[in-house]
């Protein structure tokens, strides 16, 4: 039971910290991309077919 007393501040620094990361991802607008998936699924870089 000792060990708990080391094991969950541990886990809530990292949980912390993993969610501070993803904030600041979110504000720094990592995952903003419309334009980018609306070109993407009409191209044809990436075609099923084979090229001959």
């Amino acid at each position: 039971m000792e060990i708990l007393s080391y094991l969950i501040p541990i886990s809530l620094i990292l949980g912390g910290l993993g969610l501070a990361g993803f904030f600041w991802m979110v504000k720094a607008r990592q995952f903003d991309d419309p334009e980018g998936d609306a070109n993407r699924i009409l191209s044809d870089e990436f075609d099923d077919k084979p090229k001959s």
